[in-house]
């Protein structure tokens, strides 16, 4: 049982830690100014090097922030929903299936571009549906999902990969979206991601008590007057709806619905009431991180977020995979 005083204390350093790391990644990079000179020229006078900044940096930062913290609450509430920790929309190819499509459209469709999340969605309900349909085998193995969404996933990223290929990476989008690329990214891709974005985040927190829920067995559930597969369905097309929506804007990024929830759990518990605000905050403040590091470790050259999380994630999936083979590998 986490204690209050932890919880608060973990709420806290996490905010002060994201306000901190927003600082310093607004201000990394060829241009510079101090905080009070980034003050006055966002709401005091006009400031060049700030309304540079404010064009090409703060648009990244944000759609980061938002990105990950959608990500993030979509890994939490499929581990709900499969009551396997090891579940994420990367990982069981929700994300690559979302990127799929939002690639066909970005390349084919451009006129449709406002609407590619509402697509990138449909691709990782088929996704998502394809994995759960093949992982039934007179019931659902966690470690199954897991070895199913790994072959989904290669066969989506293969396809999306043999497209940018074969068109010799000429549709910019497309590249941006494969690559998980978020280096030009504009207000109006932040717009498009906080409009259906918001709408996904609003729509978790009428699940949560359901969430708590399925935790419970099934029949417990039942006997509390739970419809289980209809709560596993509402709660799984919202976390395919946050996941569509990131991945259509940021492209798919690897192990981070994985990750964060994981570590949220550990400081503020498993009640999902007081984990999903968390891992807002700290998805949010995971993907701005590894944005940073990929544009400051090898400067000037960048290296994509969805890189930095590959290289963390991966161990950290193996090192929690060998913990949770007793419980969820059988």
């Amino acid at each position: 049982m986490i204690s209050r005083r932890k919880t608060i204390f973990s709420f806290g350093i996490t905010a002060v830690l994201l306000v901190g790391l927003f600082l310093f990644s607004v201000n990394t990079g060829s241009l510079k100014v101090t905080p009070l000179e980034l003050f006055k020229g966002l709401f005091i006078a006009y400031n060049k090097n700030v309304a540079t900044i404010f064009d090409l940096r703060f648009p990244r930062v944000f759609i980061a922030m938002f990105g990950g913290a959608a990500m993030a609450v979509s890994g939490v509430l499929l581990q709900a929903v499969m009551k396997n920790p090891l579940a994420d929309p990367g990982i069981i190819g929700i994300s690559s299936g979302a990127s799929l499509v939002a690639v066909l459209i970005t390349a084919f469709f451009p006129a449709l571009y406002f609407f590619t999340p509402l697509f990138a969605f449909l691709g990782g309900m088929i996704a998502f549906l394809l994995v759960y349909s093949l992982s039934w085998k007179g019931g659902l193995s966690p470690l199954r999902i897991i070895l199913v969404g790994v072959a989904v996933n290669a066969m989506f990223t293969g396809l999306m990969s043999a497209f940018n290929s074969g068109t010799g990476s000429n549709y910019s989008g497309v590249a941006s979206i494969v690559n998980a690329n978020i280096t030009m990214k504009t207000w109006d891709d932040l717009q498009t991601l906080l409009l259906y974005g918001v709408v996904g985040l609003i729509a978790s927190f009428f699940v949560l008590g359901q969430c708590n829920l399925l935790a419970l067995e099934d029949k417990t559930a039942r006997s509390l007057g739970v419809n289980v597969n209809k709560s596993r369905i509402v709660i799984s097309v919202i976390a395919v709806l946050l996941a569509g929506i990131s991945t259509a804007v940021i492209g798919p990024i690897s192990f981070l619905g994985l990750i964060v929830p994981h570590i949220a759990r550990l400081l503020v518990g498993s009640n999902h009431k007081v984990l999903v605000p968390y891992t807002i905050l700290l998805g949010a403040f995971t993907l701005l991180l590894a944005d940073t590091v990929g544009r400051t470790i090898a400067a000037p050259y960048e290296i994509s977020a969805s890189v930095i999380m590959s290289v963390v994630g991966g161990p950290f999936f193996i090192i929690l995979l060998r913990r949770s083979r007793q419980s969820y590998g059988q």
